[in-house]
Protein backbone atom coordinates (compact mmCIF):
# COMPACT_ATOMS: atom_id res chain seq x y z
CA UNK A 1 0.00 0.00 0.00
CA UNK A 2 0.99 3.63 -0.54
CA UNK A 3 1.11 6.57 1.17
CA UNK A 4 1.53 10.16 0.34
CA UNK A 5 3.45 12.18 2.92
CA UNK A 6 1.89 15.91 3.77
CA UNK A 7 3.41 18.65 2.52
CA UNK A 8 6.84 16.70 1.19
CA UNK A 9 5.10 15.31 -1.99
CA UNK A 10 6.83 12.13 -1.66
CA UNK A 11 5.71 8.39 -1.66
CA UNK A 12 6.27 5.55 0.11
CA UNK A 13 5.03 2.04 -0.72
CA UNK A 14 5.13 -1.56 0.78
CA UNK A 15 5.00 -2.82 4.73
CA UNK A 16 7.36 -1.39 6.99
CA UNK A 17 7.48 2.32 6.27
CA UNK A 18 6.68 4.93 9.15
CA UNK A 19 9.10 7.63 10.27
CA UNK A 20 10.63 6.61 13.69
CA UNK A 21 12.95 7.72 15.91
CA UNK A 22 16.73 6.66 15.35
CA UNK A 23 18.01 4.09 17.56
CA UNK A 24 21.46 2.68 18.32
CA UNK A 25 22.52 -0.69 17.36
CA UNK A 26 23.37 -4.06 19.12
CA UNK A 27 25.65 -5.33 16.82
CA UNK A 28 24.77 -9.31 18.46
CA UNK A 29 26.11 -10.54 14.46
CA UNK A 30 23.30 -13.41 14.28
CA UNK A 31 21.21 -13.40 11.59
CA UNK A 32 17.57 -12.50 12.49
CA UNK A 33 15.97 -12.22 9.40
CA UNK A 34 15.01 -12.61 7.14
CA UNK A 35 14.27 -8.97 5.63
CA UNK A 36 13.55 -8.50 2.32
CA UNK A 37 15.03 -5.59 0.01
CA UNK A 38 13.10 -3.02 -2.23
CA UNK A 39 13.49 -4.91 -4.95
CA UNK A 40 11.05 -8.31 -3.70
CA UNK A 41 8.71 -5.79 -2.14
CA UNK A 42 8.37 -3.93 -5.72
CA UNK A 43 7.44 -6.99 -7.64
CA UNK A 44 5.08 -8.73 -4.59
CA UNK A 45 3.67 -5.96 -3.29
CA UNK A 46 3.91 -2.74 -5.76
CA UNK A 47 4.59 -3.88 -8.90
CA UNK A 48 1.62 -2.03 -10.23
CA UNK A 49 4.65 0.54 -10.34
CA UNK A 50 6.30 -0.43 -12.88
CA UNK A 51 3.99 -2.66 -14.96
CA UNK A 52 3.96 -1.38 -18.69
CA UNK A 53 6.31 1.12 -18.21
CA UNK A 54 9.45 1.36 -19.72
CA UNK A 55 12.44 1.17 -17.14
CA UNK A 56 15.63 2.48 -16.62
CA UNK A 57 17.74 0.51 -13.52
CA UNK A 58 20.94 2.57 -11.65
CA UNK A 59 22.52 -0.15 -9.94
CA UNK A 60 25.26 -2.27 -9.56
CA UNK A 61 26.27 -6.54 -8.35
CA UNK A 62 24.73 -5.78 -5.46
CA UNK A 63 21.39 -4.98 -6.72
CA UNK A 64 20.13 -8.54 -5.87
CA UNK A 65 17.00 -9.97 -4.57
CA UNK A 66 16.99 -11.61 -0.61
CA UNK A 67 17.92 -15.26 -2.71
CA UNK A 68 21.24 -13.43 -4.37
CA UNK A 69 19.13 -12.74 -8.02
CA UNK A 70 19.78 -9.90 -9.88
CA UNK A 71 17.69 -7.26 -10.05
CA UNK A 72 18.01 -7.47 -13.94
CA UNK A 73 16.94 -11.55 -13.95
CA UNK A 74 14.05 -10.39 -11.75
CA UNK A 75 12.24 -7.51 -13.26
CA UNK A 76 12.79 -9.45 -17.07
CA UNK A 77 11.21 -12.78 -15.37
CA UNK A 78 7.85 -10.21 -14.46
CA UNK A 79 7.44 -9.06 -17.41
CA UNK A 80 8.57 -5.61 -16.74
CA UNK A 81 10.45 -4.08 -20.06
CA UNK A 82 13.77 -2.83 -18.83
CA UNK A 83 15.10 -0.69 -21.77
CA UNK A 84 18.36 0.82 -20.31
CA UNK A 85 21.09 0.25 -17.62
CA UNK A 86 23.15 2.65 -15.51
CA UNK A 87 26.31 2.15 -13.31
CA UNK A 88 27.73 4.09 -10.27
CA UNK A 89 31.61 4.68 -9.60
CA UNK A 90 32.88 0.81 -9.65
CA UNK A 91 30.80 0.42 -12.59
CA UNK A 92 27.88 -2.28 -13.63
CA UNK A 93 30.09 -5.15 -12.04
CA UNK A 94 31.62 -3.45 -9.42
CA UNK A 95 35.21 -4.03 -10.29
CA UNK A 96 36.46 -0.57 -11.67
CA UNK A 97 39.08 1.00 -9.60
CA UNK A 98 37.97 3.48 -6.68
CA UNK A 99 37.99 6.87 -8.62
CA UNK A 100 38.18 5.39 -12.01
CA UNK A 101 36.63 6.80 -15.09
CA UNK A 102 33.94 4.39 -16.11
CA UNK A 103 33.00 4.01 -19.89
CA UNK A 104 29.23 3.16 -21.21
CA UNK A 105 29.15 -0.39 -22.70
CA UNK A 106 26.67 -2.75 -23.40
CA UNK A 107 25.59 -6.19 -21.16
CA UNK A 108 26.33 -8.75 -23.27
CA UNK A 109 23.62 -10.84 -21.58
CA UNK A 110 20.70 -8.69 -22.72
CA UNK A 111 21.95 -6.73 -25.15
CA UNK A 112 20.93 -3.39 -22.99
CA UNK A 113 22.69 -0.05 -22.82
CA UNK A 114 24.80 0.19 -19.37
CA UNK A 115 25.16 4.02 -18.92
CA UNK A 116 27.90 5.23 -16.86
CA UNK A 117 27.37 7.69 -14.71
CA UNK A 118 30.91 7.67 -13.04
CA UNK A 119 32.69 8.98 -15.82
CA UNK A 120 32.37 11.43 -18.52
CA UNK A 121 29.18 12.72 -17.10
CA UNK A 122 28.04 11.82 -13.44
CA UNK A 123 24.10 12.37 -14.85
CA UNK A 124 21.66 10.96 -17.31
CA UNK A 125 21.93 12.83 -20.46
CA UNK A 126 18.99 13.84 -22.27
CA UNK A 127 19.58 11.01 -24.97
CA UNK A 128 20.13 8.31 -22.90
CA UNK A 129 16.59 8.81 -21.13
CA UNK A 130 14.69 8.86 -24.44
CA UNK A 131 12.15 6.54 -24.12
CA UNK A 132 12.32 5.34 -20.58
CA UNK A 133 8.72 6.29 -18.54
CA UNK A 134 10.44 5.64 -14.84
CA UNK A 135 13.69 5.10 -13.18
CA UNK A 136 14.49 2.27 -10.70
CA UNK A 137 17.56 2.82 -8.52
CA UNK A 138 18.62 -0.04 -6.91
CA UNK A 139 22.39 1.18 -4.81
CA UNK A 140 23.40 -0.31 -1.16
CA UNK A 141 24.89 2.24 0.21
CA UNK A 142 27.44 1.57 3.26
CA UNK A 143 26.31 4.18 6.10
CA UNK A 144 29.03 7.17 5.54
CA UNK A 145 28.54 9.80 3.32
CA UNK A 146 31.45 9.72 1.66
CA UNK A 147 29.92 7.19 -0.43
CA UNK A 148 29.55 8.58 -3.74
CA UNK A 149 26.02 6.44 -4.27
CA UNK A 150 24.00 9.59 -2.82
CA UNK A 151 25.21 11.61 -5.35
CA UNK A 152 24.75 9.16 -8.18
CA UNK A 153 20.92 9.02 -6.59
CA UNK A 154 20.93 12.97 -6.69
CA UNK A 155 21.89 13.07 -10.31
CA UNK A 156 19.48 10.77 -11.55
CA UNK A 157 16.62 12.15 -9.52
CA UNK A 158 17.86 15.92 -10.87
CA UNK A 159 17.84 14.39 -14.75
CA UNK A 160 14.45 12.88 -14.23
CA UNK A 161 12.80 15.77 -12.78
CA UNK A 162 13.66 17.57 -16.07
CA UNK A 163 12.14 15.14 -18.10
CA UNK A 164 8.96 14.22 -16.37
CA UNK A 165 10.44 10.88 -15.32
CA UNK A 166 9.53 9.06 -11.95
CA UNK A 167 12.15 8.29 -10.07
CA UNK A 168 12.26 4.85 -7.53
CA UNK A 169 14.37 4.16 -5.01
CA UNK A 170 14.76 0.34 -4.42
CA UNK A 171 15.72 0.60 -0.32
CA UNK A 172 18.06 -1.03 1.58
CA UNK A 173 19.17 -2.12 4.62
CA UNK A 174 21.81 0.72 6.28
CA UNK A 175 24.13 -1.69 6.55
CA UNK A 176 25.59 -0.02 9.95
CA UNK A 177 22.30 0.42 11.45
CA UNK A 178 20.95 3.62 12.38
CA UNK A 179 23.41 5.22 14.88
CA UNK A 180 24.75 8.97 13.58
CA UNK A 181 28.17 9.66 14.61
CA UNK A 182 31.39 11.87 13.69
CA UNK A 183 30.74 15.78 12.49
CA UNK A 184 27.99 17.30 10.22
CA UNK A 185 29.29 17.76 6.51
CA UNK A 186 29.60 22.20 5.94
CA UNK A 187 28.09 21.90 2.48
CA UNK A 188 30.25 24.91 1.91
CA UNK A 189 32.44 21.96 0.58
CA UNK A 190 29.85 19.75 -0.50
CA UNK A 191 30.83 16.89 -3.55
CA UNK A 192 30.81 13.36 -4.90
CA UNK A 193 31.84 12.22 -1.41
CA UNK A 194 29.62 14.79 1.32
CA UNK A 195 26.89 16.16 -0.13
CA UNK A 196 24.30 16.90 2.59
CA UNK A 197 24.88 18.14 5.92
CA UNK A 198 24.66 14.55 7.59
CA UNK A 199 27.60 13.51 9.90
CA UNK A 200 30.17 10.79 8.89
CA UNK A 201 27.94 8.06 10.17
CA UNK A 202 24.87 8.70 9.29
CA UNK A 203 22.12 6.08 9.90
CA UNK A 204 20.03 6.43 7.35
CA UNK A 205 19.07 4.55 4.36
CA UNK A 206 19.50 5.57 0.80
CA UNK A 207 15.82 6.11 0.36
CA UNK A 208 15.98 8.28 3.20
CA UNK A 209 18.72 10.11 2.26
CA UNK A 210 16.84 10.37 -1.01
CA UNK A 211 14.00 11.99 0.75
CA UNK A 212 16.13 13.88 2.63
CA UNK A 213 18.10 15.23 -0.51
CA UNK A 214 15.05 16.24 -1.72
CA UNK A 215 14.53 18.51 0.71
CA UNK A 216 17.86 20.05 1.54
CA UNK A 217 18.60 20.33 -1.98
CA UNK A 218 14.68 21.81 -3.41
CA UNK A 219 14.55 18.91 -6.02
CA UNK A 220 11.12 18.48 -7.89
CA UNK A 221 11.57 14.85 -8.53
CA UNK A 222 8.71 12.51 -8.45
CA UNK A 223 9.78 10.05 -5.72
CA UNK A 224 8.98 6.97 -4.45
CA UNK A 225 10.87 5.25 -1.72
CA UNK A 226 10.31 1.56 -1.77
CA UNK A 227 11.19 0.17 1.76
CA UNK A 228 12.90 -2.77 3.09
CA UNK A 229 10.48 -4.96 4.65
CA UNK A 230 11.79 -6.90 8.27
CA UNK A 231 14.39 -4.14 9.04
CA UNK A 232 14.82 -2.72 12.32
CA UNK A 233 16.96 0.60 12.96
CA UNK A 234 19.22 -1.49 15.46
CA UNK A 235 20.30 -3.91 12.60
CA UNK A 236 23.46 -4.67 11.30
CA UNK A 237 23.42 -6.02 7.92
CA UNK A 238 24.55 -9.91 9.52
CA UNK A 239 21.66 -9.85 10.60
CA UNK A 240 19.10 -9.30 8.48
CA UNK A 241 19.75 -12.45 6.47
CA UNK A 242 20.56 -10.53 3.18
CA UNK A 243 23.43 -12.38 1.25
CA UNK A 244 26.46 -9.72 2.06
CA UNK A 245 27.75 -8.47 -1.60
CA UNK A 246 31.23 -6.49 -1.24
CA UNK A 247 29.81 -2.81 -2.45
CA UNK A 248 33.14 -1.59 -3.64
CA UNK A 249 36.21 -3.67 -4.62
CA UNK A 250 37.70 -2.74 -0.83
CA UNK A 251 35.12 -3.03 1.01
CA UNK A 252 34.82 -6.83 1.72
CA UNK A 253 33.17 -7.58 4.42
CA UNK A 254 30.87 -6.59 7.12
CA UNK A 255 34.82 -5.51 9.27
CA UNK A 256 35.68 -3.49 7.13
CA UNK A 257 32.70 -1.31 6.87
CA UNK A 258 32.15 -1.13 10.48
CA UNK A 259 35.76 1.03 10.28
CA UNK A 260 34.86 2.93 7.07
CA UNK A 261 33.18 5.62 8.42
CA UNK A 262 36.48 6.74 10.58
CA UNK A 263 39.32 5.23 8.82
CA UNK A 264 38.01 6.55 5.54
CA UNK A 265 39.68 10.21 7.06
CA UNK A 266 43.10 8.65 6.19
CA UNK A 267 42.46 8.63 2.47
CA UNK A 268 42.82 12.46 2.54
CA UNK A 269 46.69 11.62 4.34
CA UNK A 270 50.34 10.30 3.01
CA UNK A 271 48.69 6.79 4.69
CA UNK A 272 47.71 3.86 3.86
CA UNK A 273 44.27 2.46 4.14
CA UNK A 274 45.78 -1.02 2.94
CA UNK A 275 43.63 -0.78 -0.11
CA UNK A 276 44.60 -3.61 -2.47
CA UNK A 277 45.81 -5.97 0.89
CA UNK A 278 44.01 -8.52 2.79
CA UNK A 279 42.48 -6.33 5.01
CA UNK A 280 41.70 -2.54 3.36
CA UNK A 281 39.78 -0.44 5.70
CA UNK A 282 40.51 -2.29 8.81
CA UNK A 283 44.19 -1.25 9.15
CA UNK A 284 46.07 2.01 8.50
CA UNK A 285 49.88 2.00 8.09
CA UNK A 286 52.95 3.95 6.63
CA UNK A 287 56.79 2.82 5.95
CA UNK A 288 57.57 5.58 8.53
CA UNK A 289 55.28 4.90 11.00
CA UNK A 290 55.86 4.25 14.79
CA UNK A 291 53.85 1.60 15.71
CA UNK A 292 55.72 0.73 19.23
CA UNK A 293 54.77 4.46 20.20
CA UNK A 294 51.23 4.81 18.60
CA UNK A 295 49.90 1.36 20.12
CA UNK A 296 51.18 2.23 23.64
CA UNK A 297 50.19 5.70 23.52
CA UNK A 298 46.29 4.40 22.35
CA UNK A 299 46.11 2.43 25.54
CA UNK A 300 46.21 5.29 27.33
CA UNK A 301 43.08 6.55 25.31
CA UNK A 302 39.19 5.74 25.67
CA UNK A 303 38.59 4.14 22.36
CA UNK A 304 35.58 1.23 23.65
CA UNK A 305 34.43 -1.54 21.27
CA UNK A 306 37.91 -1.92 19.59
CA UNK A 307 41.50 -3.44 19.89
CA UNK A 308 44.45 -2.82 18.15
CA UNK A 309 47.46 -4.48 16.81
CA UNK A 310 50.72 -4.04 15.45
CA UNK A 311 51.06 -5.61 11.59
CA UNK A 312 52.80 -5.13 8.32
CA UNK A 313 50.81 -5.42 4.84
CA UNK A 314 51.68 -4.48 1.14
CA UNK A 315 49.49 -2.31 -0.21
CA UNK A 316 48.65 -3.66 -4.06
CA UNK A 317 48.69 -1.96 -7.60
CA UNK A 318 45.63 -1.17 -8.47
CA UNK A 319 44.49 -0.65 -4.72
CA UNK A 320 46.44 2.10 -3.30
CA UNK A 321 48.83 4.76 -5.17
CA UNK A 322 50.30 5.40 -1.26
CA UNK A 323 53.55 2.89 -1.37
CA UNK A 324 52.10 -0.04 -3.61
CA UNK A 325 54.57 -2.97 -3.69
CA UNK A 326 56.11 -1.45 -0.04
CA UNK A 327 55.67 -3.26 2.80
CA UNK A 328 54.80 -0.83 5.44
CA UNK A 329 54.20 -0.56 9.44
CA UNK A 330 50.63 -0.60 10.43
CA UNK A 331 48.23 -1.03 12.81
CA UNK A 332 44.88 -3.10 12.55
CA UNK A 333 41.69 -2.59 13.98
CA UNK A 334 38.90 -5.33 15.28
CA UNK A 335 35.59 -4.30 16.24
CA UNK A 336 34.62 -6.16 20.10
CA UNK A 337 31.60 -4.41 20.53
CA UNK A 338 29.20 -3.07 18.23
CA UNK A 339 26.67 -0.82 19.97
CA UNK A 340 30.29 0.80 21.74
CA UNK A 341 32.59 1.44 18.93
CA UNK A 342 32.61 4.76 17.61
CA UNK A 343 34.78 4.56 14.32
CA UNK A 344 35.00 8.09 14.09
CA UNK A 345 36.01 9.06 17.12
CA UNK A 346 38.88 6.44 17.26
CA UNK A 347 39.84 7.85 14.01
CA UNK A 348 40.50 11.24 15.07
CA UNK A 349 42.53 9.21 18.09
CA UNK A 350 44.63 7.64 15.45
CA UNK A 351 45.24 10.84 13.59
CA UNK A 352 46.11 13.33 16.74
CA UNK A 353 48.66 10.48 18.12
CA UNK A 354 49.85 10.17 14.68
CA UNK A 355 50.20 13.91 14.46
CA UNK A 356 52.14 13.75 17.78
CA UNK A 357 54.57 11.48 17.05
CA UNK A 358 55.23 12.42 13.74
CA UNK A 359 54.39 16.15 12.86
CA UNK A 360 57.18 16.40 10.03
CA UNK A 361 55.86 12.78 8.37
CA UNK A 362 52.20 13.30 8.48
CA UNK A 363 51.21 14.90 5.27
CA UNK A 364 47.44 16.15 4.33
CA UNK A 365 46.32 15.82 0.79
CA UNK A 366 44.43 18.84 0.34
CA UNK A 367 41.92 19.63 -0.59
CA UNK A 368 40.38 16.02 -0.41
CA UNK A 369 41.40 15.63 3.36
CA UNK A 370 38.93 18.90 3.87
CA UNK A 371 35.96 17.44 1.86
CA UNK A 372 35.76 14.16 3.51
CA UNK A 373 36.36 15.58 6.95
CA UNK A 374 33.11 18.07 6.12
CA UNK A 375 35.30 21.37 6.37
CA UNK A 376 38.62 22.19 7.74
CA UNK A 377 37.93 22.95 11.70
CA UNK A 378 38.84 19.24 12.20
CA UNK A 379 42.13 19.69 10.32
CA UNK A 380 43.17 22.87 12.24
CA UNK A 381 42.40 21.06 15.56
CA UNK A 382 44.49 18.18 15.19
CA UNK A 383 47.32 20.71 14.02
CA UNK A 384 46.78 22.66 17.15
CA UNK A 385 47.03 19.82 19.44
CA UNK A 386 43.76 19.96 20.32
CA UNK A 387 43.07 16.54 22.30
CA UNK A 388 40.42 14.41 20.10
CA UNK A 389 38.00 13.94 23.17
CA UNK A 390 37.42 17.59 23.03
CA UNK A 391 37.34 17.42 18.97
CA UNK A 392 35.08 14.70 19.26
CA UNK A 393 32.47 16.71 22.16
CA UNK A 394 32.37 19.99 19.97
CA UNK A 395 30.37 17.58 17.58
CA UNK A 396 27.47 16.58 19.78
CA UNK A 397 25.16 20.27 18.92
CA UNK A 398 25.30 19.47 15.76
CA UNK A 399 24.85 15.67 15.78
CA UNK A 400 21.93 16.19 18.26
CA UNK A 401 20.29 19.12 15.58
CA UNK A 402 20.71 16.38 13.05
CA UNK A 403 18.72 13.35 14.72
CA UNK A 404 16.09 16.11 15.20
CA UNK A 405 16.18 17.42 11.53
CA UNK A 406 16.27 13.72 10.05
CA UNK A 407 13.05 12.51 12.16
CA UNK A 408 10.69 13.29 9.24
CA UNK A 409 12.51 11.43 6.90
CA UNK A 410 13.41 8.33 8.53
CA UNK A 411 11.37 5.13 7.13
CA UNK A 412 12.27 2.20 10.05
CA UNK A 413 10.86 1.04 13.28
CA UNK A 414 13.91 0.84 15.93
Amino acid sequence: MHWVLGLLGLWCVGAGCGPAPSGAPRGSGLASGPARPGIDVLLSDSIRLVRGRRVGLVTNQAGVDARGNSDVERLRDAGIRLVALFSPEHGFRGTADPGAAVASTRDSATGLPIYSLYGRTSAPTDSMLIGIDVMLVDLQDVGARYYTYLWTTVQVMRAAATKDIAVIVLDRPNPLGGVAQGNVLDTALASPVGLLAVPMRHGMTLGELARLARSDLGLTADLTVVPVSGWKRAMFFDETGLPFIPPSPNLRSIESLLHYPGLCLFEGTNLSVGRGSDHPFEQIGAPWLDTVWVLKSLRATTTPGVTFGGVSFRPERPGDGKFSDTVVAGIRLQVTDRARYDPTATAITLLSLIRARHPDLLDWRLPHFDRLAGGQDLREAILHGVPADRIVATWRPALDRFNQRRAPFLLYDR
